[in-house]
């Protein structure tokens, strides 16, 4: 049996325990692909959207964006009051293997870009995530993956050593700098590779 190397497990959430895509909400509000994509490219952005995941209040952020696309204002409005549509659910083999990881007595963590406001609405709709041992939510904290800042901020707090802390994350440059602060970090590509990289590491899954 490997000598298990890990003493607690982060997830990152969105792609990895919940299914969120703005598509869900806006394949029906905006049917016509060609326009749905221009709009989630050049009016409600990424990078628009990543400023709620570093702390803007979302109140702040649709009365700005109205102002410089009022032609969508309702459009623009859906982003905040439908947000819960662009969550599909949660990924229940990822969620199998959080319960199979705690029942060995294993603590796991929350590390996520999410806007406080919504995280709030998504645990009420979502209980799995209320029960991990610790959160430590990006727009709680005002700072954002993949800022060495944040990683270092869940380390402090629930004193976990780096190099026997594993990260599960979607995101590429984010697993970076989870590595760059000594996390034992992973792609997240799926529920099956997770267990095969925990297992690797001595968690006794099945």
């Amino acid at each position: 049996m490997t000598e298990r190397t890990i003493d607690a497990v982060v997830f990152d959430i969105g792609g990895v325990l919940l299914d969120w895509s703005p598509d869900y909400l806006y394949a029906d509000l905006i049917p016509d692909e060609h326009e749905r994509t221009r709009f989630l490219t050049e009016v409600t952005t990424p990078a628009w959207n990543h400023q709620q995941d570093a702390g803007r209040p979302w109140s702040e952020a649709v009365a700005e964006l109205k102002s410089l696309h009022p032609q969508h204002a309702d459009l623009i409005e859906a982003y905040d009051t439908g947000w819960l549509t662009m969550v599909k659910g949660v990924f229940e083999d990822t969620a199998a293997v959080i319960t199979e990881i705690r029942a060995l007595g294993i603590p796991t963590y929350a590390l996520t870009n999410f806007s406080a406001e919504k995280w709030e609405v998504a645990q009420e709709a979502f209980p799995i995530l209320t029960r991990f041992d610790g959160e430590i939510v990006s727009g709680v904290e005002q700072t954002v993956k993949p800022d060495a800042k944040i990683y270092r901020i869940l380390l402090e707090r629930f004193h976990l050593d780096a190099a026997r802390t594993f990260y599960t994350d979607d995101t590429q440059y984010n697993v970076d700098g989870a590595r760059a602060v000594g996390l034992d970090a992973e792609l997240f590509t799926g529920a099956a590779d997770l267990r095969d990289q925990l297992r690797a590491r001595g968690i006794a899954l099945q």
